[in-house]
Order: C-alpha cells, then structure tokens, then sequence
C-alpha cells in the first residue's frame, strides 16, 4: 500500500507538507501542491480518509494511556497496585496541566491490538498521546511508536518519529543515594532493584555500580537482589537476603523505590534488625508515606511536577507543529533527581 511518506519523497516535500495539502491549507505553495498531485497520480495513493480527519479536525483532546500491562488487568485495578503508587500524584499534576493548556484528557478503553487502538485514537481526533510507565511489552507501546500520532511517554524510555520521553534521572539517583551511605562509613551495601522487564531498574543498578567504582570498592554480585516494584515482593526478597546472608555481611541497602522500601522494613524489623542501627536503608521517589514510615525514610526524590510540566509542554508543542519535529522536540527530558536525608540511615554500625 502506498504511504504519504512515499508521496513526500517523491514531490521533494516533508509527510507534513503532503498532509497540509490534502486538507486544503494555504500555507502549501503552488508549486509544492503541484509536484504533491503528481507523485499521487504517479502511485496511485489513496488517502486515509480517518487520518485526514485526524489533522482537519484536530480536537483539543489529549489521550492518557496508563501502565495496565496485561489482558487481565484494568485500569483501576492497576492503579491500585503499590508499584504505582508514585504515580497518583504525578497523574494529579497531569489533569491540572492538560486543564491549564485548556486541552481535555481521554482514558480510552483498553485495546491491545495495535491496529485498532491506533485506529480508536484517530476515530476521537485524538490530537496527541501521553503514556504513563507502559510495560516494554504493551502492544500499544509499539504501536505509538509506528503511528504519527504525537506522543510523550513518561518513564517509558522510548522515541519513535512522532514521539519522544520524559524520565528522571534514574543513574544519578542511585548514584547519590549509594554515595551517601559510603560518606556514612558503609562498604558492603545491598542494592535491591526490580528485575522485571524495563529499563529503569537497571538504570539505578548502574547508578549503584557507578558510586562504587568511584571510590575503588568492589562490585560484589552476589550483593545486588531482584524483585518485583510492588511491596509484597519486596518483602519476600528481603527475608530471602536475610536467609542467605550473616549477621553483619551486610550494613546497608539501595531499594529501587519506596513502596518497596517500606516491604525491606517490615522484613528487617521482624528479624529483630534496628534501622539505621544495624541496617541503613535508602528508597527511591519520595512519596508522602516516607515521612509516615518508622524511622522516616531516607530516599531519593523525583520532581514530578517538573517531568509533568515538560511532558505536556513538550506534547503541546509537537503537536502545533503540524507534524514538522526539529531535533529539539524529539529529544528527550531527563529531570534531576535529589538526595532526601531523613532517618532512616546512619553511620556504620560500630562492630562491623
């Protein structure tokens, strides 16, 4: 079948430019019109009628596509699951924006075949897409990533020729919480990461990794634990380490994230283990329950307004741009992370 990308290399103009001109815009020249009606004669190109409506009655609608990974689950299902927890308030900030751009947000319903959620976004004249933690798997990832519709995933580590991401930065983050805990005196520190499918875990492992190396301290693998995001599967890999690992081998642990923080501290604390008196331990994204924890936990905090503000202005702007991205608008957002001190961390146990 043949594509308006084909038309475009053929009349010399940019896919943009085809669009413009099948929807009657002034602001194609004579010129560029003509050579545009040539190349589809010459290929026979039948425009798609769906996707000329998409671009002549944009709406002023924005679609929110959430984290739901598998057939079984929902959305408020999935919203509910403490690995999204961080999530609850970034989404807050994502209506106050998309309000404040005076654009509507839509939830479409679930639909993993790509072709047909594609085709459910263009039937709304969905004028661009925000995608929220989507699994690498998710089929709508891809299928994004393919269509021309403007997108911004966030934390999603993904850019395609109409989308690009906003993310924190992940490394760094890691980074300074394992370098804090080395200023405490600490050399043998766990790192509790997720270990399923995704980038951002590995990402705060090579943080880890990297604080490490920097002041000469070997990478013990044998250190470094997996879990799911949620706390119940940290829980469980917590009394796991604490199986395979003596008294006092360990003084200190990185946990990818703070719901799964709060799952090592039920762990240690049944264990008779005092924090930080006998183990330090650092969560990640500063969540409001980090205050409420016992002790209040040290953690690495993500400025989620800020990932929320630059995804959406970001979108905006790609999608007022007809179509015609530089290289500024693909490239992607990486946010600073900072280090939160509370009390959950502490010197190095004298006696170890």
């Amino acid at each position: 079948m043949v594509t308006s990308e084909q038309v475009a290399r053929l009349a010399g103009v940019s896919r943009a430019t085809v669009s413009r001109a099948l929807n009657g815009s002034p602001r194609v020249s004579a010129e560029a019109r003509k050579r545009i009606e040539e190349a589809i004669v010459s290929l026979g190109y039948e425009p798609d009628v769906v996707a000329q409506s998409l671009v002549r009655q944009r709406s002023r609608t924005i679609a929110l596509g959430l984290f739901y990974g598998d057939q079984k689950s929902t959305v408020l299902s999935s919203i509910s699951k403490t690995q999204h927890y961080f999530y609850l308030d970034l989404l807050r900030d994502v209506e106050q924006e998309i309000a404040a751009a005076q654009y509507d947000l839509l939830l479409p319903s679930i639909s993993y075949a790509q072709k047909n959620y594609i085709r459910s976004l263009q039937m709304r004249h969905v004028a661009g897409t925000l995608a929220i933690a989507m699994h690498p798997a998710d089929e709508r990832v891809r299928a994004l990533l393919e269509a021309e519709i403007p997108t911004v995933f966030i934390d999603s580590l993904n850019q395609g020729k109409s989308s690009t991401y906003v993310t924190s930065d992940n490394q760094d983050g890691a980074r300074q919480a394992t370098e804090h805990l080395i200023q405490l005196g600490h050399r043998r520190i766990v790192t509790l990461m997720s270990g399923t499918a995704g980038r951002i875990g590995p990402l705060r492992q090579a943080g880890y990794r990297q604080a490490l190396q920097r002041v000469g301290l070997p990478i013990d693998e044998d250190l470094m634990y997996t879990s799911g995001w949620n706390t119940e599967e940290a829980y469980q890999a917590t009394l796991l380490l604490l199986q395979e690992r003596r008294p006092r081998d360990f003084t200190a642990i990185v946990v990818g994230s703070d719901l799964m923080a709060i799952g090592v501290l039920r762990a240690l604390h049944q264990h008779g283990l005092h924090v930080p008196g006998d183990v330090s331990v650092v969560g990640f994204d500063d969540v409001d329950l980090c205050r409420y924890t016992e002790p209040p936990l040290t953690t690495i905090r993500q400025d989620r307004s800020a990932m929320v503000q630059g995804a959406v202005q970001r979108l905006i702007r790609m999608i007022e741009s007809d179509g015609e991205y530089d290289e500024s608008m693909l490239a992607p957002i990486i946010i600073p992370t900072r280090l939160i001190t509370r009390a959950s961390t502490g010197p190095v146990p004298e006696s170890s």
